[in-house]
């Protein structure tokens, strides 16, 4: 069974960064897509950004293209999304995602991200 833990949420300025893990357990994911997406506060659940596991291969949301960076460490089976310039519009909760094709079929259970102006 696929298990997702995401950490590194939090309460940042406006302007800062903040780093969110997601330590991924029970298979080997070198087939795998993994990807981060949020949800704020009345809104539905929006793509953030997504890594190839074996390739490397990223791609991103507009809305955070340029600040954002989506990493992971095959040794650690970890992966990062690295956040600078945090705007207040980036608050909301982070969920990790995985997949081999198709809908994204297994979440982690979120981390807080709430950026101050």
């Amino acid at each position: 069974q696929v298990q997702l833990v995401e950490s590194g949420g939090g309460l940042v300025q406006a302007g800062g960064s903040l780093r969110l893990s997601c330590a991924a357990s029970g298979r080997t994911f070198s087939r795998y897509y993994m990807g981060w997406f949020r949800q704020a506060p009345g809104k539905e659940r929006e793509f953030v950004a997504q890594i190839t596991w074996n390739t490397g291969n990223t791609a991103y949301a507009d809305s955070v293209k340029g600040r954002f960076t989506i990493s992971r460490d095959n040794a650690k089976n970890t992966m990062y999304l690295q956040m600078n310039s945090l705007k207040p519009e980036d608050t909301a909760v982070y969920y990790c995602a995985a997949k081999i094709v198709g809908n994204w079929s297994y979440w982690g259970q979120g981390t807080q991200v709430t950026v101050s102006s």
